[in-house]
C-alpha cells in the first residue's frame, strides 16, 4: 500500500478548518502527522488529540527572539518531514528566511478573493467596500504577505442585510469544504505545487 501524503498543519486558534481537514482525512489520500501551535490554549490542539493526532507548543514568547521561534518551529517540521505544511488559522507572520527554508511546500487559507483584500478584517473591509461578491483564497505562500499565486478560490454572495458575523460564517462554511479540496487534490497528484511556485 502507498504510503499516504503526510501534512502538518499549523494553527493558533479554534482549529476549525482543522476540524474540516481531520474529517476529511479518514476519506482521503492524506494523513495528519501532527498539529502545531504557537498558542498552548489553543481549542484546535484539542481537536486534534480527540483524533490521536501528534501535537507540539512552540510559543515566541517562550524565546528571545523571533528568529529563535522560527528554528525551533522549522527543526520541529524538519523532524516530522511532510510532504505540505498547511496553515489554519494560523494568526503568524512567517518571515522571508522562513518561506524560502519550506518554499513551495507552504499553503494558507485566505478569507477574500485575493488579490483583494489581504491582512486582517476582510469582512469588515468588503462590506464597507459595498461589495457584492466575497469569499476565500488557497494559495502558495510566499515571501510577501497573502500574495503567492492561487491556487483555488470559492465565492459567495454578499447580502443587503449581511453583518460581519453573518459574512463571516458563510465564508467559514465555504473554507471548511475548499481546503481538504485543495490538500486531497495535491495528495493525489491532481495539481502540483511546482506550477504555482514563482
Amino acid at each position: 500500500m502507498q504510503d499516504l501524503y503526510n501534512i502538518v498543519v499549523l494553527i493558533s486558534g479554534k482549529g476549525t478548518n482543522l476540524q474540516a481537514l481531520i474529517d476529511a482525512s479518514h476519506r482521503s489520500s492524506y494523513t495528519i502527522s501532527a498539529v502545531i501551535s504557537n498558542k498552548a490554549k489553543a481549542i484546535g490542539l484539542n481537536r486534534a488529540k480527540i483524533s490521536g493526532i501528534d501535537t507540539y507548543v512552540i510559543e515566541q514568547e517562550s524565546f528571545n527572539s523571533k528568529l529563535e521561534f522560527e528554528e525551533s518551529l522549522a527543526t520541529r517540521i524538519s523532524e516530522i518531514n511532510p510532504k505540505l505544511i498547511v496553515l489554519a488559522g494560523f494568526m503568524k507572520v512567517l518571515s522571508p528566511q522562513f518561506v524560502k527554508l519550506f518554499r513551495g511546500k507552504v499553503i494558507n487559507i485566505h478569507p477574500s478573493l485575493l488579490p483583494e483584500y489581504p491582512g486582517l478584517n476582510t469582512h469588515q473591509r468588503v462590506l464597507e467596500d459595498k461589495k457584492k461578491i466575497h469569499g476565500v483564497s488557497v494559495h502558495l505562500v510566499t515571501e510577501d504577505l497573502d500574495g503567492g499565486p492561487v491556487i483555488a478560490q470559492d465565492a459567495v454572495y454578499v447580502r443587503p442585510d449581511d453583518t460581519v458575523e453573518s459574512l463571516a460564517k458563510r465564508v467559514l462554511e465555504r473554507e471548511h469544504i475548499i481546503y481538504p479540496k485543495v490538500v486531497e487534490s495535491l495528495a493525489i497528484g491532481k495539481i502540483q505545487l511546482s506550477d504555482y511556485d514563482i
